[in-house]
C-alpha cells in the first residue's frame, strides 16, 4: 500500500504532467462571465489595472485641506473658502493660509498639500451659521506637509498587474476588480466531472425502498456538496448495478463526455466489485490501496483514447471514506487540474484531546471529532465510535483527528492534529 503523503505527491505529479501535454484539461475553451458570476472561477488571462487607485489625491479623513506654502505651526490661522465632498470636488483657486473643508474620500483641491484633522482645529469651538461664507479656523496642533492624503496611484498604478492567470477568484478579488470598473472577466470554461455510483443495494433519494436490503445513495449527493464550490460541470450517471457489462458501458460513456471521472463503491475486492476490472480494461490503474483508515481501497487511474485523456478517482462506498478521500485527494487534484495557482488550503491545527484515542500502527487514521476553544488552546473530543458507516456521527463532527502511520493513539490531555471541515469555518 502507498502512504497518504506519497499518493498525494503522485497525484500532484501526474496532474502536472497532464497540464504539460495537449489534453482537455488545458486545451479547453475560455468563457467571458459577468463579474458577479465569476466567483471561484479560474482567471484565463492576466488582469492589469486600467486606472490609478486612488484616481486623484484624496483625503484620508474629515478635516481641512490646507494651501501649499502655508504656516503649519500650532496657532496658525486659516480662512476656509469652500468645501470638497465625495463626488463634489472644490474647483476654485486657493491661496496660502487658505483652507477648504474636506471629507473622507473627497478630492484634495489643486494647490493644497496637507490635510489636518478636524479635531486638531478650533472648528468645533466656533459657531458657524453660514458655511457658504469664508470663516476662520486655528490649528490646535502642528500639521505636516502631505499628512492625511492618499496620493494618486499610491496603491495601484495604471498598468500594474492586478491578478495573474490561474488566480482563483475570491470575494476580495471581486471587490478589487469591481473597484477598477470591470464588469466582465475571462475565465477557463469549467471542467466536466462524471459521477458514478455502483451497487445493487442503492436507491436514488426520492424513490421508495422496496426491501430491507436497500439503502439510499448518499455518496453522490455528498460528492456534489463537497465539489459545489469548484467551477465544474457535474454529469451524474446515476446508479450502476453490480454487473460488469453495465459498469463497462457506464464508464465508457463517461470517458467520452468528461475530463475527470469519480466513482463511489465497487473498488474493493468483493466478487461484485467490477470497477477496478473495468478501469484496467479501458485504461490503467496508477495506484490501488492507500495506507489510511477509512478509505483504504482508493483507486487513482486514467483513461486514454486517440482524442482525449481522462483522470479517474475511485472512492470506497462508506460515507466517511467518501468524505475523507474527496477532501484529501480528489478536491486538491481538481483545483490543480483547473489550473488554480492558489487552491483552498486544508487547514490543520494542533488541539488537546479530551479523551483517550485508540489506534493501531501501520496506517494513517482519520477519526471524527468535535473541536472547540478551551481556556488557552483548542481542544477536541473524539466521537464515541469510529465506524466509517456512521453517518450521524459524521454530521455531528466538525473536524477529523489525524493520526499518522506510526501512532498508536493518544492519551487524554495530549496534543493531536485536527483537520478542519471547511464548511464549519
Amino acid at each position: 500500500m502507498i502512504r497518504v503523503d506519497e499518493l498525494q505527491k503522485s497525484i500532484i505529479s501526474r496532474v502536472d504532467e497532464y497540464l504539460d501535454i495537449d489534453n482537455p484539461l488545458v486545451s479547453r475553451q475560455r468563457v467571458v462571465l459577468a463579474l458577479n458570476d465569476a466567483l471561484n472561477h479560474i482567471l484565463a488571462v492576466d488582469i492589469n489595472a486600467n486606472l490609478d487607485m486612488p484616481r486623484q489625491n484624496v483625503s484620508a479623513m474629515d478635516g481641512f485641506a490646507l494651501a501649499a506654502q502655508s504656516q503649519l505651526q500650532q496657532g496658525g490661522e486659516f480662512t476656509v473658502i469652500g468645501e470638497s465632498c465625495a463626488g463634489t470636488p472644490f474647483s476654485g483657486e486657493i491661496l496660502p493660509n487658505q483652507a477648504v473643508r474636506i471629507f473622507t474620500g473627497a478630492v484634495v483641491p489643486e494647490g493644497c498639500d496637507t490635510v489636518v484633522m478636524q479635531e486638531h482645529t478650533t472648528f468645533d469651538q466656533i459657531n458657524i451659521t453660514d458655511k457658504s461664507q469664508p470663516y476662520s479656523i486655528v490649528l490646535t496642533k502642528p500639521a505636516k506637509v502631505s499628512a492625511n492624503i492618499r496620493h494618486q496611484g499610491e496603491e495601484i498604478a495604471q498598468g500594474d498587474t492586478l491578478l495573474s492567470a490561474g488566480k482563483r477568484l475570491n470575494p476580495s478579488d471581486i471587490s478589487l476588480l469591481s473597484g477598477m470598473g470591470y464588469d466582465e472577466i475571462e475565465v477557463f470554461s469549467p471542467l466536466r466531472i462524471g459521477l458514478i455510483a455502483t451497487g445493487d443495494e442503492l436507491v436514488s433519494i426520492g424513490q421508495p425502498l422496496s426491501n430491507l436490503a436497500q439503502i439510499y445513495n448518499s455518496n453522490t449527493p455528498t460528492l456534489k456538496a463537497l465539489l459545489s464550490k469548484l467551477p465544474i460541470i457535474i454529469k451524474d450517471y446515476g446508479i450502476v448495478k453490480d454487473v460488469f457489462d453495465e459498469t463497462y458501458e457506464a464508464v465508457k460513456h463517461a470517458i467520452e463526455e468528461c475530463d475527470i471521472i469519480i466513482s463511489s463503491a465497487g473498488v474493493s475486492v468483493g466478487d461484485y466489485d467490477f470497477l477496478t476490472e473495468v478501469v484496467k480494461s479501458l485504461g490503467k490503474i496508477n495506484h490501488y490501496k492507500v495506507a489510511m483508515k477509512p478509505g483504504k481501497p482508493f483507486v487513482f487511474g486514467e483513461f486514454a483514447t486517440d482524442a482525449r485523456k481522462v483522470l479517474y478517482f475511485g472512492l470506497p462506498g462508506n460515507p466517511l471514506s467518501t468524505v475523507v478521500g474527496c477532501i484529501n485527494f480528489v478536491r486538491p487534484a481538481l483545483w490543480q487540474a483547473l489550473g488554480a495557482i492558489d487552491a483552498p488550503l486544508t487547514l490543520h491545527l494542533p488541539a488537546i484531546t479530551t479523551a483517550n484515542i485508540k489506534k493501531s500502527a501501520g496506517r494513517r487514521e482519520y477519526q471524527r471529532g468535535y473541536f472547540e476553544m478551551g481556556e488557552k488552546k483548542l481542544q477536541v473530543t473524539p466521537a464515541s465510535a469510529q465506524d466509517s458507516h456512521r453517518i450521524k456521527q459524521l454530521s455531528q463532527a466538525n473536524c477529523l483527528i489525524v493520526l499518522d502511520e506510526n501512532s498508536v493513539g493518544a492519551n487524554q490531555g495530549e496534543q493531536v492534529m485536527i483537520q478542519l471541515f471547511d464548511w464549519v469555518m
